[in-house]
């Protein structure tokens, strides 16, 4: 059964053979290629059960590559057939991240030609936010052997994108918005122009993976024809080892995974604090990825280049007005764009996780919270109460009810044993959910499925 993969980033296998760097985001895709390109035929075979094809995009300077990675050493094959066994075919094609709204049909001469190439059985396809995946549906021309993995989906982005922010936040535009043509009413229009290409993809093929009642509720309003296997996802291989625990955090320490664009939810979180603090004055919120408030807390060590009123966005200022107005000055740290062993370390020493998002399908960093055995509070939004029986699991709130929010925080605060309770019950659901060998034959299951 040959397998051909298209993904969102370069897999560390191949950016290592190549010389690259690489991000372990998405590190739940090294999980199951390592698995895959490992299982044999038979126990003693030489011949692989799949032979697997990999496309990604990657930098200028490597072209329409093509590279073969012996599976043994993790080396490059130059003297070997793309479809020798024990091997891995990686294609590499050319897109511009920075403007996924825009559909380039030269992608689909590029995956054309690597289709021609690599002959797959199945195309599997991670993930709809993106303008390859519907260059790929175009180039296979085959739905009923097209599977597509549903991450986030632009079309409940787009809808709920602008979280509640205020009416002038919204029409408001700083330098940098204007320059950049990226206002958040156009980052808003950029999402329903994803949301067009998302559903056109969806509806040419014949197989989709989603792991919510809401993705598959939502997937199948575009195409309900298309047969929906439900699959779970296996998460970054650091978060299977070490368990949170009480005597070990910050006291009354929040950590949220990012905090960059409004349908995160961190303006509800800034609205959240100062309840938080009547009750625990020490209550210090932690937020990590890509920060667009500069170096709040003093912990991101990289400076910018440009002053802060060439920079910032208009939901950076409102953001930066919400920690003046609420005095929360000496309350949030910035931590800046974190690797997994980083996350991982911010997890274990933060007394709470909370996902404040207005949308989300299954975000990874509440899965990983609770894998680590963490108290979590999220809003109960999209795909979340699939995830967290509330009570037992975790503390959920109605999505942007930043009051509610607050009273979820000081509860996992006001008692030790009831976080402790909350993280235990979180850490045997997430193992169950999240099982490497479980989810694997399950993808076995799908891709024998699709292929009879």
């Amino acid at each position: 059964m040959r397998v051909l993969w298209l993904c969102n980033i370069m897999l560390p296998a191949f950016a290592r053979m190549a010389g690259l760097p690489f991000s372990n985001r998405e590190g739940w895709l090294t999980g199951s290629f390592e698995k895959l390109i490992h299982e044999r035929e038979q126990e003693g075979s030489p011949e692989l059960l799949v032979e697997l094809g990999v496309c990604c995009p990657v930098p200028a300077e490597l072209g329409e590559c093509h590279r073969v990675m012996d599976v043994a050493s993790g080396k490059e094959v130059t003297d070997s057939d793309g479809g020798a066994q024990g091997t891995v075919d990686f294609y590499g094609f050319q897109e511009n991240l920075n403007t996924p709204e825009i559909y380039d049909r030269d992608l689909e001469d590029r995956f054309f030609a690597i289709i021609r190439e690599f002959r797959p059985d199945i195309v599997h396809i991670f993930g709809t936010e993106f303008p390859h995946c519907l260059a790929m549906v175009r180039a296979f021309h085959h739905p009923e052997r097209t599977l597509i993995g549903i991450q986030g989906l632009c079309c409940s982005i787009a809808e709920a994108y602008m979280a509640d922010l205020p009416y002038s936040v919204q029409r408001r535009a700083t330098f940098r918005d204007w320059y950049r043509k990226d206002s958040l009413e156009e980052q808003r229009h950029k999402f329903r122009m994803r949301a067009n290409m998302e559903a056109q993809a969806l509806r040419h093929t014949a197989h989709i993976t989603g792991r919510t009642s809401f993705d598959r509720s939502m997937t199948s309003r575009i195409n309900d024809d298309a047969v929906y296997h439900s699959m779970n996802e296996t998460m970054r291989p650091d978060f299977y080892t070490d368990e949170w625990n009480i005597d070990n955090v910050e006291p009354y320490s929040i950590f949220i995974s990012q905090g960059d664009y409004p349908l995160k939810g961190f303006h509800y979180m800034l609205e959240a604090m100062p309840a938080v603090l009547d009750k625990f004055p020490e209550a210090h919120l932690y937020v990590a990825g890509n920060s667009i408030i500069g170096n709040v807390g003093g912990a991101i060590t990289k400076k910018r280049k440009y002053p802060e009123p060439l920079w910032i966005t208009s939901y950076g200022m409102y953001l930066k007005k919400l920690i003046r107005r609420n005095h929360l000055k000496g309350h949030v740290t910035m931590l800046g764009k974190l690797d997994a062993a980083g996350m991982k370390e911010r997890f274990l020493r933060s007394h709470v996780f909370v996902c404040p998002s207005i949308m989300e399908n299954s975000p990874n960093s509440l899965c990983e919270a609770m894998l680590l055995g963490m108290p979590v509070v999220a809003a109960k939004v999209g795909g979340i109460g699939d995830l967290v029986i509330d009570g037992e699991e975790g503390i959920l709130f109605p999505g942007g009810k930043y009051d509610e929010l607050a009273e979820g925080i000081k509860t996992v605060f006001y008692d030790d044993n009831v976080a402790d309770w909350l993280g235990g019950n979180a850490r045997i659901r997430a193992q169950i959910r999240h099982n490497p060998d479980t989810n694997f034959r399950r993808l076995l299951e799908i891709y024998r499925s699709i292929a009879q």
